[in-house]
């Protein structure tokens, strides 16, 4: 029995007062949400908030704004649509039209919640099924129908089972409170009873419920093929339900809703011995999930979408056949309790420690506020100008260095101090790594101070690590530091991958000693901006079934925040591997040392069969692969209705060799901090979702990343080597991009990009070099677009080996003597400096220094010119 427990007569609900009372299981019916009779407003003036009550612009009314504990978000109108969607004003805050550019300052940490009317009674009428297929040898099938909302409840509801019957009628109905700024997508499957084997589906149908109208009841047959013969009738009826509403927070793509808490203690009741209490509890829905409990142990929880209202589950260890619902009806009522479950429910927390934004942050527009002080004074200087430039004509200069191990750090290495010779450092405003790269910046970043010295002493510290011996990263005593700290990071929490011991050895080869160096600690680096921001890139996939063309999400890494662009959630970087649901923190994990996220980014090791076979061709065959992995997408439009055939044994077979093909065995795994967030009703159409809407998932919102426990984060050469995509954010509003290639393979892989940009539509100068420029292509090439303003201009370096053969510095021809220190073998198939070799010899390492460090500064004019392009271009304008 239980002590005190609360009860509310709704459908997955627990609500009333009572002592001892036994709780049946109830039927599932609509849960009580809240509710609005009245559409939300459809105002679309409305700038970003900055005082805690301020008015829409346009109709006046007042926008709720609650104080979060330290982000700087976006108010919210009350339709629940991120203010920084909109342009206009807000009364009381500041001038949109500088949106793009000014920053919050930090005290005014403000996250906008709403409540949001638009709460509806959804009834679902299963009627009946015709002409269904046979799956038994000798009689009908058994069939019975589930469905699944997951916008509603985590769990599935189904018919009764109709036996031997080719046409069975179920006459059911279910009931389901939405909300209609959601993206509402009830799956339906028919399914075939089999007591002995696995049930046999056969039919899946896929229904927006978007399509439906309030007040609206509308009947549906969903066809296998047009002659109709096989057929599932559903009615559907969609009521608003009145006087209250939902509390919303929503950036047009994903939403966040409110959360409630279950706190649950355990304690022994009367003066029973011999029984430990131990139970396990588990409230469906709850991102916790099960839970082991005994008496004494202390107080815990659980964490649900409070409009689900679900009912906690309890298994007493004594005993364990029973499933049951509070109280503990088990127990004899005659014998004197053995322990109390007290339950209490409270409201969730409504700060959202997820940043739902499309925009930078604060932090990241304060700094490049800082940086463009220190641009401003190197371009006077480098470009000899006669007086200052004005802020909006400062242009943002990225810098863009590709992946290629060992190859890309050395290189990324030599080319910095290149631009450092040259005065033009202080010109850049943030540099993006991928792979390899990123080795390079989180060495450098370690130093606060690291471009305003002398690039020497980082050098002469790398080569010393680039040419050790790496026999020791295997030493019994390594094995031994690599075991104890894997032991360490899976009782904090984190989950255990092979990624993480990739991590420990990749550092045993770049350091005599572990570093404790963490991405946070980089904003040291960035407080007067003194350097540039560094970006660190990552590709986001599905652990099996899909190939990084099918499925593939950029997500981007700073000192500020880690987060995908395309979802516009971002998150602070400590934060990045704790645990999250709803946009809630609700486990916080201590921040990982910075070699874990290198191992991130160079996980080379969570490649698929399929990746790895596409990986190792070559990358003139890449947009052939991607156009065809593309040419089946539907990418106009979510499916309103989505039917699918059951499968055949060929399809079977089909989908068997397709699991061994993109299963990940070694698969990254990190907490996913946006389990659980919902999507907009009108996410397909989302500018910055659409511009990046290339994966065969995009129009099923069931099955993209919020709906994962954990993310799966790779390489991004297993899809297109480049670090391009963060500086291609409108937000971002980047002028000129160094592109630093450090392939191989073929000196303009970039055209791979160009050509996902035409594709997607992301403002992107054309790379097309000319057939005797791929044949030999120059140290230095310039892509630009005139007609397209809003598409940066490229400076391309590929890693070529073109005048340095005979020339030593810009100007200075080599000595006879001094020619064999001019030939550096860039071949693919021979190269000292291929991705798998993690030594190089002095002299190897000595070339590829001075080769790029050479390749820079002998393109000086080039640079100059491309520079003096990009004020042209700010100062134009701002004329207009």
């Amino acid at each position: 029995m239980i002590g005190r427990t609360r009860r509310r007569q709704a459908g997955l609900g627990v609500a009333s007062q009572e002592t001892g009372a036994q709780v049946r299981q109830q039927p599932v019916v609509e849960e009580e949400w809240g509710s609005g009779a009245a559409p939300p407003h459809q105002c679309r003036d409305l700038g970003r908030v900055t005082a805690s009550r301020p008015q829409c612009a346009v109709c006046k009314t007042e926008i709720t704004i609650v104080p979060t504990s330290w982000r700087v978000g976006d108010g919210i109108c009350k339709d629940g649509t991120s203010l920084a969607q909109r342009k206009g004003s807000i009364k009381g805050g500041y001038d949109s039209r500088a949106a793009r550019h000014s920053f919050l300052p930090r005290t005014l940490c403000l996250m906008a919640l709403a409540k949001v009317p638009g709460t509806c009674l959804l009834t679902i009428h299963v009627l009946q099924a015709h002409g269904l297929p046979s799956k038994d040898l000798v009689t009908p099938s058994d069939c019975y129908v589930t469905l699944w909302l997951p916008s509603v409840s985590s769990h599935q509801v189904q018919t009764r089972v109709v036996k031997n019957s080719r046409n069975p009628i179920w006459n059911q109905s279910f009931h389901f409170r939405i909300h209609t700024q959601l993206k509402n997508i009830v799956q339906f499957k028919v399914f075939d009873q089999d007591l002995l084997t696995e049930d046999d589906p056969l039919l899946l149908v896929l229904f927006d419920v978007g399509t439906l109208r309030a007040g609206e009841s509308r009947r549906e047959s969903f066809s296998l093929n047009p002659q109709g013969k096989e057929q599932l009738e559903v009615e559907f009826r969609l009521q608003n339900l009145t006087d209250c509403a939902e509390r919303l927070v929503s950036n047009g793509i994903l939403v966040a809703r409110e959360l409630s808490c279950l706190c649950v203690r355990l304690e022994k009741a009367g003066g029973q011995q011999g029984s430990e209490g131990r139970v396990q509890l588990a409230v469906p829905g709850s991102c916790e999930g099960p839970q082991e409990a005994s008496v004494g142990a202390g107080s815990f929880g659980f964490r649900w979408p409070a409009c689900w209202e679900p009912e906690p589950g309890v298994h007493p260890q004594d005993e364990p056949q029973e499933k049951l619902k509070v109280p503990l009806r088990a127990l004899p009522s005659d014998q004197e309790p053995l322990m109390k479950v007290e339950l209490k429910k409270e409201e969730g927390p409504r700060e959202l420690a997820v940043r739902l934004d499309c925009g930078p942050c604060a932090e990241e527009r304060a700094f490049l506020s800082r940086r463009k002080q220190v641009v401003a004074k190197a371009l006077k200087q480098a470009l000899q100008l006669d007086g200052d430039l004005q802020e909006d004509e400062i242009p943002v200069v990225a810098v863009a260095a590709t992946g290629g191990g060992i190859r890309a750090m050395t290189s990324l290495y030599g080319q910095l101090a290149g631009l450092k010779e040259l005065g033009l450092l202080d010109c850049i405003s943030c540099i993006t790594g991928a792979s390899g790269s990123t080795w390079a910046l989180a060495n450098l970043y370690e130093d606060p101070e690291w471009s305003q010295k002398d690039l020497a002493g980082p050098i002469e510290s790398l080569k010393t690590q680039v040419t050790k011996s790496k026999l020791g990263v295997v030493a019994p005593s390594q094995l031994w530091r690599y075991q104890q700290e894997l032991a360490e990071r899976a009782r904090l929490g984190h989950p255990p991958c092979f990624t993480t011991l990739w991590a420990l050895i990749n550092e045993a080869l770049l350091h005599d000693e572990p570093h404790d160096h963490k991405l946070s600690d980089q904003r040291e680096a960035l407080s007067r901006g003194q350097n540039p921001l560094p970006i660190y890139c990552a590709l986001n996939t599905k652990e099996r079934n899909l190939t990084t063309f099918e499925f593939g999400e950029w997500c981007e890494f700073s000192p500020y925040e880690v987060g995908f662009p395309r979802y516009g959630a971002f998150i602070p970087s400590e934060l990045f591997g704790s645990e999250f649901f709803m946009g809630r923190l609700t486990k916080r994990l201590p921040e990982s040392r910075i070699c874990f996220l290198e191992g991130i980014w160079s996980n080379v090791y969570a490649a698929s069969l399929q990746d790895s076979l596409y990986w190792s061709s070559e990358p003139s065959q890449f947009w052939d692969r991607w156009a065809q992995a593309q040419a089946s997408l539907d990418k106009e439009q979510v499916p309103l209705l989505n039917i699918e055939e059951p499968p055949t044994v060929a399809s079977r077979i089909a989908e068997f060799f397709t699991d061994l093909l993109t299963r990940r065995p070694l698969a990254q795994a990190t907490h996913n901090f946006l389990r659980g967030l919902s999507f907009h009703k009108d996410y397909f159409q989302h500018p910055h979702f659409s511009a990046w809407k290339a994966t065969k998932l995009d129009g099923l919102p069931n099955q993209l990343t919020p709906a994962e426990p954990f993310l799966c984060l790779l390489d991004v050469g297993f899809f297109v080597n480049t670090s391009c995509p963060p500086l291609l954010r409108p937000t971002r509003d980047v002028d000129l991009i160094l592109s630093l290639d450090y392939n191989l393979h073929g000196a303009f892989e970039l055209q791979i990009l160009d050509r996902f940009c035409q594709e997607q539509g992301i403002p992107f100068p054309s790379i097309s070099p000319s057939p005797e420029e791929q044949r030999q292509p120059r140290e230095c090439h310039l892509f630009s677009d005139p007609a397209r303003p809003d598409a940066p201009a490229v400076l391309h370096f590929p890693l070529v080996n073109a005048s340095f053969r005979e020339y030593s510095a810009p100007g200075v021809r080599r000595t006879a003597e001094a020619q064999e220190a001019g030939e550096v073998n860039l071949s693919s198939s021979d190269s000292p400096y291929h991705y798998l070799k993690v030594t190089y010899s002095r002299e190897d390492m000595d070339k590829l220094l001075r080769l790029t460090h050479y390749n820079i500064c002998n393109n000086r004019e080039q640079l100059l010119e491309a520079l003096r392009e990009a004020v042209r271009r700010r100062k134009q304008r701002r004329a207009e």
